[in-house]
């Protein structure tokens, strides 16, 4: 008896499992891309200025450093910038080795004490300014500059919108060439950047004797976003 009960249910099961299938088909999808980006010039800078001391001793090295870069800290507050907006970003002490020894193993002469501040100028009219004040206090290590938008909320909205629209218009090329309309949108991914211009190489510079202030080329930031859009279609 319990064996022709299981065969009835199985019998049911077979004949209702391709009405029950179609009930939960996957709907006919289009999925496209779309681009949007804002261009804008950057409000503020971001630059990591140091100094590199050397000394036959780590005590002789650290010492020098200390002074040096106490002196270029105090540049820095003296041209405007605040403490909040400098960080110590890196400090090493590291030996130096003289390899050219005849063969012989490496010899220890001294060593060499970098320590680093990541500064935030928010003033871009007084970067070049500042950065000439850290180079005369002794900075001997300024290794580029960044520069970014302060606030970029608004101008990555405004990129959105345009992606969204840029994949809208290209799905509506696809749905009339192919006969079909567009449904709801079923998905939406983002992924987005701010593309900084190329960084200032300051390497030079920072070896440079003082002058007029550091001319600087700010140029433009390109905030990006581009969106994933899935649309069910009829």
């Amino acid at each position: 008896m319990l064996r022709q009960i299981l065969a009835a249910i199985f019998l049911t099961f077979l004949i209702t499992a391709p009405a029950f299938a179609d009930d939960i088909k996957a709907p006919r999808t289009m999925a496209l891309s779309g681009h949007g980006e804002v261009r804008m010039a950057p409000d503020m800078a971001v630059v990591m200025i140091g100094v590199l001391s050397q000394g036959d001793t780590a005590a002789d090295a650290l010492k020098a450093n200390t002074a040096a870069m106490q002196a270029i800290l105090d540049s820095l507050k003296s041209a405007g910038i605040a403490e909040k907006d400098i960080q110590t970003s890196n400090f090493t002490v590291q030996p130096r080795y003289d390899y050219n020894n005849n063969n012989q193993p490496p010899r220890l002469v001294g060593y060499d004490v970098s320590n680093n501040v990541t500064v935030a100028v928010r003033k871009l009219n007084d970067l070049g300014a500042v950065l000439d004040t850290a180079v005369s206090a002794g900075s001997n290590q300024i290794n580029g500059v960044l520069f970014r938008v302060d606030k970029p909320d608004a101008a990555m909205d405004e990129a959105r919108k345009l992606a969204v629209a840029d994949a809208t218009r290209k799905a509506k090329v696809y749905a009339g060439a192919s006969a079909v309309g567009l449904g709801d949108i079923l998905s939406i991914a983002e992924s987005s950047g701010i593309q900084p211009p190329i960084p200032l190489d300051t390497q030079m510079m920072a070896r440079a004797e003082k002058s007029a202030d550091v001319p600087i080329a700010q140029g433009e930031q390109v905030i990006s976003v581009d969106v994933n859009v899935v649309w069910e279609i009829k």
